[in-house]
């Protein structure tokens, strides 16, 4: 048989393929959230080389069934509480699905005006959702790490216009700012736009863990006294490990002030900047060069979808644009928007549609009433945490991301970490939750990210007895020195 299989057969595949991700749905809350594959276990069961001959359907979902599932880790699961939350929806799932078929690859304009044009048009939607002022345009990247790397590329173009032809050599070394709880991607940003891990000054945090804008400005100046050239301040909107605010207001001035450009990582909690109780905690975001913030995480959509917002689109394409001449167009001649100039991707993906298809099925009505009833899980479960024997809340609440640990008056602090590092391995263990950890202030802490469509109240009550459970098998183990 020569070219594709025939349309019958997606309907037959397809359909066993809905079929099976129903099922997986029904029975994921009898499945271990995390994983319990040991490394290398798997790939050994895979043979050394593609079959030779073709294999049927019935043979590939077998093997779904004995190598797929049950290695997966569940991130669609209610008890999924670690990092943040990427819970794909139902018409989020069908968008991707589409989108596979359809297999647009968004080079050019022509190349998909679909692709191009809804991505085009999901921009102002997302923009609108969470009040962005009309100024800002931008696109639909993969990830926040990503779009990320894309703002300060142009950052660094601002800075150095002339640096795509002549490169950083002979240039004074170029800074870039952000907090100490900022996340590691602002790290790699630097390492591959050739600033090194030197020129990323990681700035002390209060409290309430936010940037110390004191230690900022203290910063900017040590560095230009030295013949350093700042660029540009990150400053986040829901940190990875607290999810905590930094003082966008006081930020935006001191990049007024000293001519950088100002980027805001709201990658998780942006989606709730269309909440109008959350808007004050981003009050100065608009005044912002760039932002990122992911429907992926907390929009309901599969990955990949991120959402990266510019004031000023052009300076974005002086960094990046690169047209041979096999890819010049009468269309973009006469300024059609080519995605291929505004980033690393020359092809990507129909992000759009699922985008388009998730907003429409919820509608903006809905996206709140489902952001406002993680938000009250959150704050539900830090109060329980509350009346916990020895539970110290770790950092403030705002959205639905609750940090905290276990701290008996009797244990010296290294004790205390040692202790809520059992907690949480034997909170994963058991398996009906998954837990993340992080270090604030030198302290070992647990994190319990609500974001999941599909996490009710009654999953609390088992997060609180399997908390009760893992304590106490860690406390049998005496020895709780490090």
């Amino acid at each position: 048989m020569n070219g594709d299989f025939p349309p019958d057969t997606l309907r037959a595949w397809g359909g066993a393929a809905a079929e099976r991700l129903a099922r997986y749905f029904e029975t994921i809350e009898s499945r271990p959230v995390l994983a319990r594959t040991k490394p290398g276990e798997l790939v050994a069961k895979f043979p050394p080389e593609a079959p030779e001959e073709p294999e049927s359907w019935e043979a590939i979902e077998r093997d779904l069934d004995l190598l797929v599932e049950p290695n997966l880790t569940q991130w669609q699961h209610p008890g999924f509480m670690a990092y943040f939350a990427s819970c794909g929806s139902v018409p989020g799932i069908v968008g991707d699905f589409l989108a596979a078929g359809y297999n647009q690859v968004g080079i050019l304009w022509r190349s998909s005006p679909a692709s191009n044009e809804m991505e085009q048009a999901m921009v102002r939607w997302l923009a609108r959702l969470v009040r962005l002022p009309d100024a800002f345009d931008g696109q639909l990247a993969d990830t926040a790490s990503a779009a990320s790397l894309i703002a300060l590329a142009a950052a660094r173009e601002q800075a150095f216009p002339d640096v795509r032809k002549t490169g950083l050599a002979g240039l004074p070394p170029a800074v870039v700012y952000c907090s100490e709880l900022a996340h590691s991607s602002i790290d790699k940003a630097c390492v591959v736009l050739g600033l090194g891990i030197s020129g990323l000054r990681k700035i002390p945090t209060d409290a309430e863990h936010r940037m110390d804008a004191g230690a900022l400005e203290s910063a900017i100046a040590a560095d230009r006294a030295a013949g350093r050239k700042p660029i540009a301040v990150v400053a986040t909107v829901g940190t990875t490990a607290v999810t905590s605010v930094d003082p966008l207001p006081a930020v935006a001035a001191i990049c007024r002030r000293e001519g950088l450009w100002m980027h805001v990582d709201a990658a998780y909690a942006g989606a709730s900047a269309s909440l109008p109780e959350k808007r004050p905690l981003f009050a100065g975001w608009e005044e912002a060069d760039s932002i990122v913030w992911n429907p992926h995480k907390w929009l309901f959509l599969p990955l990949e979808c991120t959402g990266l917002f510019f004031r000023k689109m052009e300076r974005v394409r002086k960094a990046f644009s690169v047209v041979p001449q096999y890819l010049e167009t009468p269309e973009g001649s006469a300024g059609v928007r080519e995605y291929m100039d505004y980033g690393i991707q020359l092809g990507r993906r129909f992000r759009a549609l699922k985008a388009w298809i998730t907003l429409r099925t919820f509608g903006a009505t809905g996206i709140r009433e489902r952001l406002r009833a993680h938000i009250a899980l959150a704050q539900r479960l830090e109060g329980d945490l509350r009346r916990e024997p020895d539970v110290e809340i770790a950092a403030p609440v705002p959205f639905s991301v609750v940090v905290f640990r276990f701290a008996p008056s009797g244990l010296s602090e290294p004790e205390r970490d040692t202790l809520n590092q059992r907690v949480l391995e034997n909170v994963n263990r058991e398996g009906r939750f998954f837990i993340s950890h992080a270090v604030v202030k030198g302290r070992y802490v647990l994190r319990a990210a609500i974001g999941n469509l599909r996490t009710e109240e009654r999953h609390l009550d088992a997060f609180l007895d399997s908390l009760r459970t893992a304590r106490a098998v860690a406390e049998t183990r005496h020895d709780l020195k490090p």
